[in-house]
């Protein structure tokens, strides 16, 4: 009990990845012609990135903590050590509130206004876990508002502007990866789903279907306006941003006959981690961007 293998799991550092949308403000404000990125701002951003996968292990701890009955009566979330009781929950608290603490600090003498931020974000994340997640719909707007704050975090870490485009795109993008995931959920606990998690008794399969092609459309028409918008044309100096529209599309395409195919909708970090098509498709996506700021410079 209370190994150090099983203490790692509890924060889930597989989740970390999502914090990696932190990192757009510095990456996209590379580009930007209008903005000078200081040396320290990569260590800024870094930090930025890690505090808030420091907050978000603390939420996840508190999560499975309240969850722990509920996760018994899910096929793969009862291994999870808590649940499982790999992992005491004195410990967990004491280790929730020691993450939780360094990070809202940390994040204060980052950047007062970053500060605050992740002290919003946690308080979201709190109240989603203790109630809010109930409530079908905002369950999956309050995942998704969790990653514009990140996105919005980065630009405060480091003093940029972060087109409001681009928080609308991470919006979006993050509520089709929660939609197809309450999707993968209600197929895969089937009679037994509001038992695990009690928002799914409000969604059917048929809803979700919709909800996954509107957002899954807009997510592809804000993108390619922001390329195209006249704000993101003088920004980075260049109308050639358009040329990543087919990366994000293909990626798309891609996730959703993951999904619908091999019903990979359930954990899309590691689907995002694992599957070779989408892997080229990021770093090609990657390449682009990286040459199209380099040579528009």
């Amino acid at each position: 009990m209370n190994s150090p293998l099983d203490i790692l799991r509890i924060l889930r550092p597989n989740q970390w990845t999502k914090n990696l949308v932190v990192l757009a403000a510095y990456f996209f404000a590379f580009g930007d012609q209008h903005q000078s990125m200081p040396g320290h701002a990569l260590v800024r951003i870094l930090s930025a990135c890690a505090l808030f996968c420091l907050a978000s292990s603390s939420i996840y701890i508190i999560n499975d903590l309240h969850d722990a009955d509920a996760d018994r009566l899910h096929p793969t979330k009862r291994f999870r050590p808590i649940a499982a009781g790999r992992v005491s929950q004195t410990l967990a608290a004491g280790l929730a509130v020691m993450l939780l603490a360094i990070s809202l600090m940390g994040a204060a003498r980052l950047a007062p206004n970053f500060g605050l931020l992740v002290c919003v974000y946690v308080a979201m994340q709190a109240a989603y876990t203790y109630g809010l997640k109930k409530i079908a719909l905002l369950d999956v707007f309050i995942i998704a508002t969790g990653f514009v704050l990140r996105a919005a975090g980065g630009g405060l870490a480091i003093h940029v502007h972060v087109s409001p485009w681009l928080l609308v795109c991470a919006f979006l993008l993050a509520l089709f990866l929660a939609l197809c995931k309450r999707r993968h959920e209600k197929i895969l606990l089937e009679d037994n789903a509001e038992g695990h998690r009690a928002s799914l008794e409000y969604y059917n399969t048929k809803l979700l279907d919709q909800l996954i092609a509107i957002v899954c459309a807009s997510t592809i028409v804000s993108y390619s306006v922001y390329t195209l918008s006249t704000e993101t044309v003088q920004k980075f100096g260049t109308s050639l941003l358009s040329l990543t529209i087919p990366f994000v599309i293909f990626g798309i395409f891609r996730y959703l006959d993951l999904v619908y195919r091999k019903d990979a909708g359930g954990r899309p970090e590691k689907t995002l981690l694992t599957d070779g098509i989408l892997i080229v498709d990021l770093i090609l996506y990657g390449l682009c961007l990286l040459g199209i700021f380099t040579f528009s410079r």
